[in-house]
């Protein structure tokens, strides 16, 4: 696989579960490509398997040159890549080292939002399934504090880090 001079990573927005389409794509035009996945059990009315399922769904890695953009943008599947103010956005090379290294161990696991202590979270599972707070402390459990802003009282409540993500 040759990469031209200038070649950096960048992320590809892709359709709903064409990551694996899209991959191949590039593969085929001679554009290296990067999709982790994480081993996942999928359930039918029949049967129970693993399958890989990718990591960060609706996105592909792909490293290219300007000149092929164009290419890249031409795959069945692909919707953008991922820019600022119009300009593709590289990512840097350690990033998707370190990610291509943690997939190729042995050790587990699993996908997590990138929320940070201040952010507002949306709790997606359990008694409290739908609740919008502010994270306070992040860990194995998170507590976030549920508020009144009007008359400036809050309660803090315990979590488990799992159940949040993003508001």
């Amino acid at each position: 696989m040759t990469v031209p001079d200038a070649a950096a990573w960048y992320a590809i927005w892709i359709r709903s579960r064409h990551e694996q389409v899209v991959r191949q794509q590039l593969e085929q035009k001679g554009i290296e490509s990067f999709l982790p996945t994480v081993l996942r059990w999928s359930r039918w009315k029949d049967r129970k398997k693993q399958v890989a399922w990718p990591l960060f769904p609706g996105y592909c890695f792909a490293r290219f040159a300007a000149e092929q953009r164009v290419a890249v943008l031409k795959c069945v599947g692909a919707v953008n890549i991922v820019s600022f103010n119009g300009v593709p956005a590289p990512i840097p090379d350690h990033e998707l080292a370190g990610i291509r290294q943690l997939v190729e161990s042995d050790l587990l696991f699993d996908p997590c939002p990138l929320i940070h202590e201040g952010d507002k979270v949306e709790v997606t599972y359990g008694p409290l399934k739908g609740v919008v707070g502010r994270l306070v402390r992040k860990g194995t459990h998170a507590r976030l504090i549920l508020s009144v802003d009007l008359i400036g009282q809050g309660v803090s409540v315990q979590v488990d880090a799992a159940d949040v993500r993003a508001y």
